[in-house]
């Protein structure tokens, strides 16, 4: 069977339960986590391990100024499709999308318009990880973003170019030039290369493969993994990665909701940095987090009780936040 059509039957599935007694991450064991990862994330931990200053400790990869060689990345956006503008608790989330290097884009909605730098004009390019309008708007790439390119999954580059011609052409504006990506191509976008990898993610439409990316600047290697049900952690060139933002739609005892089949929790992503980490696949400068983007409004608290509670080496990204992945 197609893995993709496996993906969207797996999706209506509810049989869960098999799987809960090695999955589930429950709020009563975030210390013992903490405690048995300490050998494998030295150097990851916030200033101090107390709650009251753990959610307003600094990393060192969100502190100074980004040098030629580091790679900038500023989160537009880190919710998931239900969390899009301010929820009932007065905590702000816009769709995920993120800015690197202030010129190249992953994915933009309309919602993640006014977290552009001031003075921001153009991207150099937007390259979208699928096409749930939570992450893909073809008016909003023409209208708001004027971009020149962008680059899809080769399974669906016909269908977004009939998107942007028709938004274009409603705005009275030119159309970009849409590039169609296969899963292991490269792209070079002045210094940055950007490889597009398989996702583990279900459309509507059943020959769409979802994409995540390799962001390579130099010694710099950040794998941004959303929307993904885990991810493909032997990266085709055998090279460990340096950093990495993964998506947890869902939150800390939501491990048993259906999105599971398509999406990531946070107990995926702990696990996935451990065995990144433990394996030599994921070597990152000390002091910086593993990022948590894609939270649902749903399975989630606020920042400061994900700042309090996340197990290290994790950290929740929040709309604004901008990181620097040294080089």
């Amino acid at each position: 069977m197609d893995r993709r059509k496996f993906i969207k039957i797996g999706t209506g599935a509810v049989a869960v339960g098999a799987m809960s007694g090695s999955v589930v991450l429950r709020a009563a064991e975030i210390s013992a986590e903490n405690k048995a990862s300490d050998d494998l994330t030295a150097g990851y931990s916030a200033a101090s391990d107390s709650a009251s200053e753990y959610s307003t400790a600094r990393y060192s990869s969100e502190i100074g100024e980004a040098g030629k060689k580091d790679l900038l990345v500023r989160f537009l956006g880190t919710g998931a499709a239900d969390w899009n503008g301010m929820d009932e608790r007065g905590e702000l989330r816009r769709l995920s999308s993120v800015l690197l290097d202030n010129r190249i884009l992953i994915d933009f909605t309309p919602s993640d318009a006014d977290m552009l730098p001031p003075g921001f004009k153009k991207p150099d390019a937007v390259f979208y990880t699928h096409s749930h309008s939570d992450h893909y708007n073809a008016r909003a790439a023409i209208e708001t973003l004027h971009a020149n390119v962008a680059y899809v999954g080769d399974t669906w580059v016909e269908r977004a170019k009939a998107d942007l011609a028709a938004a274009a052409s409603g705005l009275g504006k030119s159309t970009p030039e849409v590039i169609g990506l296969a899963i292991g191509q490269r792209t070079q976008c002045g210094d940055l290369t950007i490889t597009a990898l398989p996702g583990n993610h279900a459309t509507k439409d059943d020959n769409e493969q979802t994409l995540i990316y390799l962001i390579e600047k130099g010694s710099v290697r950040v794998l941004y993994a959303t929307d993904t049900g885990g991810i493909d952690a032997h990266i085709a060139d055998g090279k460990p990665i340096t950093g990495l933002i993964m998506e947890a739609t869902m939150g800390i005892d939501h491990d048993e909701d259906f999105r599971i089949f398509t999406h990531s929790s946070v107990g995926t992503v702990l696990r996935t940095a451990h065995v990144l980490l433990d394996t030599g696949r994921l070597k990152a400068p000390q002091g910086q987090p593993v990022y948590l983007t894609h939270m649902a409004r749903t399975l989630h608290g606020t920042q400061a009780q994900l700042d309090a509670n996340l197990p290290r080496p994790l950290r929740a990204a929040y709309d604004g936040l901008e990181v620097i992945f040294r080089g």
